[in-house]
């Protein structure tokens, strides 16, 4: 059961669709981690182009989905409220294994480290319990 839909999660996001990639947020501890929920269908905008006979979700959306994720996680805190989560690095990104419709996309982020508005998060995405993606995101607060 989630404890945050969209509705909710664009209440702290200033994301908004089509380029809103997470649809739930099922754990939340503010500042530390949070896990969502992408359930991805082929109903995606990206999956007309790539690649129109065999739809895989770009790698570079699985990241944004768990920087969302991150988001989340630092904007829920009362300090960053109305702000704005920017990237600021995006290290030993790992791709493990294709997301294609009908996946459901596990995003989890923890906030390993944090300085004022500029931290640093673990990421992992998974489908099935096996990992899809892995990185080190680098946040800027503004």
């Amino acid at each position: 059961m989630s404890i945050m839909g969209t509705k909710e999660i664009m209440e702290i996001i200033p994301h908004r669709q089509p380029f809103l990639l997470i649809d739930t947020i099922e754990e939340l501890e503010p500042g530390k981690r949070a896990v969502g929920k992408k359930c991805v269908t082929y109903n995606e905008p990206f999956f007309a182009g790539h690649f129109p006979k065999e739809p895989v979700m770009p790698g570079v959306m699985i990241v944004e989905a768990l920087a969302q994720t991150g988001a989340v996680a630092i904007l829920s805190q009362p300090e960053f409220k109305g702000k704005t989560a920017y990237f600021g690095a995006i290290n030993n990104a790992r791709f493990k294994q294709k997301v294609v419709p009908g996946d459901v996309l596990t995003l989890e982020l923890e906030i390993v480290k944090q300085k004022g508005p500029v931290g640093v998060g673990s990421a992992k995405a998974t489908v099935n319990g096996k990992i899809a993606v892995a990185a080190e995101l680098t946040f800027a607060v503004n």
